[in-house]
């Protein structure tokens, strides 16, 4: 990995910054959409790309479920020096990535309206979420290998190239949803077409470094072996199930304010939804990108080098969170106003004060996550999918069954907060006993 007689601190941020940038970037995909949305069709359809996210989100997730459980295994292996072996595995990943991508999108084209409703479409939003998702699918390869080859391309030493490609990603994917929505007139299907263009776009530029002269990673022939799988999904689970929460978030929130507040609301909270995937996709980008220097000094029994890594991650996320906070803050009513008219002012003052609301949950949920990528690159799998399910799924649900039946439906901002907490005592407590039993 090219790291020998460099300091540590500076691999660190020379790995982090860049996976910090690409989430950036992935997040992104998907807000610009919604934006030019908003826009250029209407906040109808702006709505109707927040409930299709969990489905964006969910290939996402699979993305990079493979990608940082294979990412932590052919990092052990080259610290290893095993490269044979970590070509293999590379190539059996990707060809189980096209396998599950063919599969995904034959179902839900198959399924597409119940699909639609399942996600939360209304009779109002259904037509733009049958139309955005199903433009999607048709892309589900590009977007599950996009991130996976991009997590690979750090593990094979070259982070600032990760970034570089993913960034042009984005480039385009801003240039063609405004021809596309603004100037072509194509809605939803035009927004959806143009994130599709861009993700297949960086596939190739990723596919010219993994078969150019630069790469050290490379396609091998290779003997299928389930077990491979299975410990690629046990060591990915933490971070797909990061990756998802963004997706499992939106869902059971749409769920709740359809219920408690009403529909109105949906279009807070997708403006609110588009902040809180940047904000903690920034707090996986810490972990992922420490991720395989974690793994390589693991696979070299150096406890010292990967243990001041955590401490490294737990101190950038510290900062991260603040400086979201305080920007969140101060900048509610910019914010809202890249998706809302100004004569929505009502609708914007709302928005403005749930976001203020929502924002602290940002100060804990980077500990949470930086801890669970911690346990995934030492193949703590249990452990690390435990925080990912607690702060994601089961600490959420309870919160906002708790909050809603005692303080009402306007208490659903809160749910977050109390969600982070529980998880972070949980955390904390994993690590100690972790530490206390090596």
């Amino acid at each position: 990995m090219r790291l020998e007689g460099k300091s540590l601190k500076g691999d660190f941020l020379k790995f982090i910054i860049p996976s910090i940038i690409a989430q950036w970037v992935f997040s992104l995909y998907t807000m610009v959409d919604g934006i030019f949305v908003a826009r250029g069709v209407s906040e109808v359809a702006l709505t109707a790309v927040n409930i299709s996210m969990p489905f964006t989100t969910g290939l996402f997730s699979i993305s990079i479920l493979f990608a940082v459980g294979n990412s932590t295994i052919v990092a052990i292996l080259l610290g290893q020096g095993n490269r044979k072996k970590a070509n293999e595995f590379f190539t059996q990943n990707v060809v189980v990535l096209c396998v599950l991508s063919v599969l995904i999108t034959t179902l839900v084209l198959t399924f597409l309206e119940p699909f639609a409703r399942f996600l939360g479409a209304t009779d109002i939003i259904l037509p733009y979420a049958k139309e955005y998702i199903g433009t999607i699918a048709p892309f589900a390869m590009a977007y599950t290998l996009s991130y996976s080859f991009e997590t690979l391309i750090k593990t094979d030493g070259y982070p600032k190239l990760a970034t570089i490609y993913v960034t042009l990603g984005a480039v385009l994917n801003c240039i063609l949803d405004y021809l596309m929505v603004m100037a072509w007139h194509w809605g939803v299907r035009g927004a959806a077409l143009a994130t599709g263009i861009s993700q297949v776009s960086v596939i190739v530029l990723y596919l010219w470094h993994f078969l150019g002269p630069k790469g050290t990673i490379r396609f091998a022939k290779f003997e299928f072996q389930i077990s491979v799988v299975g410990r690629q999904i046990r060591n990915g689970m933490s971070s797909g199930v990061t990756e998802f929460s963004s997706g499992i978030i939106i869902f059971f929130f749409n769920q709740a304010i359809l219920r408690y507040i009403g529909e109105y609301a949906l279009v807070s909270y997708t403006i609110i939804s588009y902040v809180n995937t940047i904000v903690v996709m920034s707090m996986a980008g810490i972990a992922q990108g420490s991720q395989p220097l974690i793994s390589y000094y693991y696979g070299k029994n150096e406890p010292k080098k990967y243990k001041k890594l955590l401490k490294y991650g737990l101190a950038a996320a510290a900062a991260g969170s603040v400086v979201a906070v305080l920007g969140c803050y101060l900048g509610a009513g910019g914010i809202v106003s890249l998706f809302l008219d100004a004569k929505e002012s009502v609708l914007a003052e709302y928005s403005v004060r749930v976001f203020r609301i929502f924002i602290l949950s940002f100060l804990l949920a980077g500990y949470n996550v930086v801890i669970g990528g911690y346990f995934t690159s030492v193949e703590k799998a249990g452990f690390a999918t435990a925080i990912s399910l607690t702060r994601s799924l089961i600490a959420l649900v309870a919160s906002l069954v708790f909050l809603t039946a005692i303080f009402g439906g306007e208490a659903i901002w809160w749910a977050p907060v109390i969600a982070e907490s529980i998880c972070l005592v949980m955390s904390i407590g994993m690590y100690r006993w972790y530490v206390s039993h090596r």
